[in-house]
């Protein structure tokens, strides 16, 4: 692979590569069946991902929505603290290194990665991708199996990402993780699925992660309770997926894309600046006007419309998209905050 493409255009065409051989009906039902094992109840002493051809079907049809959720939430952590860049970094249950491509992706000077996972084989696999990848922080990292829930202990390390793990331990397990991840790094990005049950895991870490004393860098602008009534809704972002064949073969869809739905929290013991607001729904673009549901730095949720009287600002908001920070950057709109409350 060139080491000088773009990682996401990297690991599309190193998880193309992983097919070759592989018969597509058996990788349809492989994905299918290990969806399924997602979706239910997951037995913390039995790793879903049992062997190469398992591991080979999910990174394939897995591993580019979980890099694009992740690297959203890296992109939020950059704009709140742009003069940080760690230095090492621990993938949590991170499989076959998604989020480890999405680290790679997100700093310039990629940090020094440690991959734990109890799946021997998506080890296997992620070791075999990385080396592939041409991508030097990657082909550094190392690969180690460890068990992911209480008895885990994390070497002390800048950044810990936990990406699509909590729905698979207990929730004591779930607890034990957070805590130890708080106590091992300068900074957390938890990550999980935009469904209402992720959300409720996002707000426990959240939450343990204050108590731990982190400051919350995003997607919220402030440190304090969630604003959004328990059971009414839930915080939720998107990503644009490039779909793969094989994604279009289980999906039975004919689209080249899909939107991953993603929750996370990314908190830090050091100093931030939050956004003033973060868009919580997609923005309803409508004649004249831009309706924007924010969640501010007040702790409440809020509707600001925008409209063509405010000039630059109405222009910024017409490109503005769900999950970006509210008002944009100096520069990118008039700055007045001109907006008005529905």
């Amino acid at each position: 692979m060139n080491a000088s493409a773009p990682i996401a255009e990297t690991l599309r065409g190193t998880l193309a590569g992983l097919l070759d051989g592989l018969p597509p009906t058996r990788a349809a039902q492989a994905v299918e069946r290990l969806i399924a094992s997602y979706r239910g109840t997951t037995p913390t002493d039995a790793p879903v991902l049992r062997d190469r051809s398992d591991v080979v079907a999910y990174a394939a049809y897995r591993m580019p929505a979980t890099f694009e959720a992740v690297r959203s939430a890296l992109a939020a952590l950059r704009a709140a603290a742009p003069d940080w860049t760690p230095g090492t970094h621990t993938d949590v249950g991170g499989g076959t290194g998604a989020a480890s491509w999405a680290v790679a992706d997100a700093f310039a000077a990629p940090p020094a990665t440690t991959v734990l996972d109890w799946a021997e084989p998506a080890l296997a696999l992620g070791r075999e991708l990385a080396l592939a990848s041409g991508v030097p922080s990657l082909a550094a990292a190392e690969w180690r199996r460890a068990r992911i829930g209480a008895a885990l202990r994390i070497e002390g390390a800048d950044l810990v990402t936990v990406s699509y793990v909590l729905k698979e331990l207990t929730p004591a397990d779930r607890a034990a993780l957070v805590t130890e991840a708080a106590r091992a790094a300068q900074a957390v990005v938890v990550v999980e699925p935009g469904t209402p049950d992720g959300y409720e895991r996002i707000i426990e870490a959240r939450d343990a992660l204050v108590a731990a004393g982190f400051t919350v860098a995003a997607p919220c602008p402030h440190s304090g309770a969630c604003p959004i009534e328990p059971g009414a809704d839930w915080c939720h972002f998107s990503a644009r997926v490039s779909r793969s064949s094989l994604h279009r073969q289980v999906k039975q869809g004919s689209l080249a894309y899909e939107d991953e739905k993603f929750g996370y929290v990314a908190a830090v013991r050091f100093p931030v600046g939050p956004a003033a607001a973060r868009v919580t729904r997609r923005p309803q673009i409508r004649k004249g006007m831009v309706l924007l549901d924010l969640c501010a730095d007040t702790g409440v949720l809020r509707r600001d419309t925008v409209t063509k009287r405010h000039g630059a600002l109405y222009r910024a908001a017409r490109d503005t998209a769900w999950g970006d920070a509210w008002p944009p950057p100096a520069g990118d709109g008039d700055g007045d905050g001109g907006t008005s409350g529905d």
